[in-house]
Order: structure tokens, then sequence, then C-alpha cells
């Protein structure tokens, strides 16, 4: 039936087209991930593909070598990705800012030695034939039905973002992010509110890269390296930090523009990194982040005034608990 259906849809939308779409979509997941960490919370990090590395091998290995079903195994690589950025967070509690960011990379390049020198990950050769996800002996592996599986998983992990960023949890990361002294002298537990943000931002990239793997059926340790952390914080920081909205614009431009213009694909690191430097200059809010130029005007058209955000002193005092 699966089969059916993307041979029909084929005349109408071609295979690269949904692969593009696809990608997007776990891209977006990604960003959104990072954004709670970096946006909501104010941790900078550029380890954050080591996530996607560990949630992509844990529902690889558990299928594989355990058996287990896609629907199983994609719920351990997000349990256990999140308790491996609860451990893994632990030094963001000692060290901030720029040694935060060191930190981070050094996680990175440590998660990719153990996948590329440790047999039990398969070491450089990888891992193949990692099957497709199957419902009642419907394949997923690719065309419309996985493209609507990675986009409902990308609208969750939208809604966790929204629900989250509306409770005192959000309320407690904003004071943090703010200042994370004045964050502790009204009462906010910021040790507590850190490990918080690492391990759902882990987790929710587990599930990224529990759909990675099953889309791709192999996984090789370069995939993960610190060069993709680069490229979803890129998402982040281009579309507007700590929105909603902006690391969805950021991931959808910086993974789909690549793919449609194939002759930028050699060079995609060199521009991430120029519009990084660019938008730190002359828009560090993200092209439809709060405060942008573009934002702006879109809410003016909308006859909308520009929204403020509370001060994070009376946001703790409101919320925190």
């Amino acid at each position: 039936m699966t089969d059916h259906w993307n041979r029909g849809n084929r005349v109408f939308i071609s295979d690269y087209t949904y692969s593009v779409a696809t990608f997007v979509g776990i891209w977006v997941i990604l960003a959104l991930s990072l954004n709670i960490l970096t946006g909501f919370a104010g941790q900078v990090s550029l380890g954050h593909a080591a996530f996607f590395g560990i949630g992509a091998y844990t529902s690889a290995i558990l299928s594989l070598r355990y058996g287990f079903p896609f629907w199983a195994d994609f719920l351990g690589a997000i349990l256990i990705t999140g308790l491996t950025g609860s451990v893994l967070g632990l030094p963001s509690l000692r060290v901030r800012h720029d040694f935060l960011v060191l930190a981070t990379m050094g996680v990175n390049f440590v998660v990719v030695a153990i996948f590329k020198y440790v047999n039990f990950f398969g070491g450089a050769m990888g891992l193949i034939n990692i099957p497709a996800p199957s419902l009642f002996g419907l394949s997923f592996r690719s065309g419309l039905p996985y493209l609507l599986l990675v986009w409902s998983f990308a609208f969750i992990t939208w809604l966790v973002s929204w629900y989250l960023s509306r409770t005192w949890v959000g309320l407690a990361w904003h004071t943090v992010r703010s200042d994370e002294e004045a964050a502790a002298a009204v009462g906010v537990g910021v040790p507590r509110f850190k490990i918080y943000a690492f391990t759902i931002s882990a987790a929710l990239a587990g599930g990224a890269g529990a759909l990675y793997g099953h889309f791709i059926g192999s996984l090789f340790p370069d995939t993960f390296a610190f060069v993709e952390s680069i490229v979803i914080l890129s998402m982040v920081i281009f579309g507007g930090v700590g929105t909603l909205r902006g690391p969805i614009v950021g991931a959808i431009i910086l993974k789909a523009a690549p793919e449609m213009l194939r002759v930028v694909q050699d060079y995609r690191f060199t521009i991430y990194g120029a519009l990084l430097v660019l938008m730190m200059l002359f828009q560090p809010m993200g092209i439809i982040g709060d405060g942008s130029l573009l934002w702006r005007s879109l809410q003016r058209l909308s006859g909308r005034r520009p929204t403020q955000e509370p001060s994070p002193e009376k946001a703790a005092q409101e919320g925190a608990p």
C-alpha cells in the first residue's frame, strides 16, 4: 500500500523533493532542540551534533543487534540521549560562556572518536542495513509516509518548545539566560534548570538522530562531526535565537538552499561560518527574531505593536518555584 502511494505521488513530486523535505524536517528538529538550550536557557553549545549522533547510534544498535522495532528503539534513543545529556550537561554547572563552548566542543570530539574507534559502534566503517520503520507491514523508508513521520515529530518538538516557553520552567530559563546571579538571588535553582535544558534538548536531538538513521539506512561517525554542530547553531542564530519561529526558518533556508543549489554544496560550511559572523555583527536577533528589521516590519504590516519580553526579575518572581 505504501509503495503504491509513493508511486502514485511521483507523478507530481519527485523522490528527490521528498528526500530534501525529509532532511529539512530532521534539521528543523535539531534547530528547535538546540534553541531550547541556547535560546531559552542561554547555554551556548557547539556539541549538539554529539546528541544527534548518540540518538542515531542508539536507535540503530537497538534495532540491528537487539531486534527492537522502530517505535521501541525510537523511544529508547530519546530516553538514552536525554540521560546522556543530563550527564554531559554537568560541566555547565562549573563553567560559563566561552569555557562552556569549549567544553561542548570537546564532548563532540570525544563522542565522534568513540563512534570511530570502538568496535561496538561499528568503528570507521559505521553501521549499515538499518531497517526502515514499519507499521502493520507498511514500510516508512521514503516518500510521503516518512516525510509525514518526520514532520509530525518536528511539530511535537515545536509544541514542547511552545509549552515550555510559557511555563515556570521557561520563565526560570529566561532569568538564567539574562543573569545567573540575579536568578540565584531570587530563588531560581540555576543548576537544576541548566540540567533540565540539557536533558530536554539532548532528548529531542536524539529523536532526530533516530529518524535520520532509519531514513538513510547507514551511519558513519563523521556525519556527526563538530562542523555539523556549527551548522545547527548557524540555523538557530540565522533564523532568530530564542524564538519559536526562528529556528524553523533558519533550518529550512540553510538546509534546503544548498540541496537545491548544488553549485554551492561544496562551500556550505564556509557560507555557514560567514553567515554566523555577519548575523552577529549586523543582525544579532536573526532574520526573523524579536527585534529584527523583518519581524518589526511584519508586525507593523499586521497592525500589531512589537512584543516586549518581561524582565528577568519579574519573570522569576511570577513563575519560578
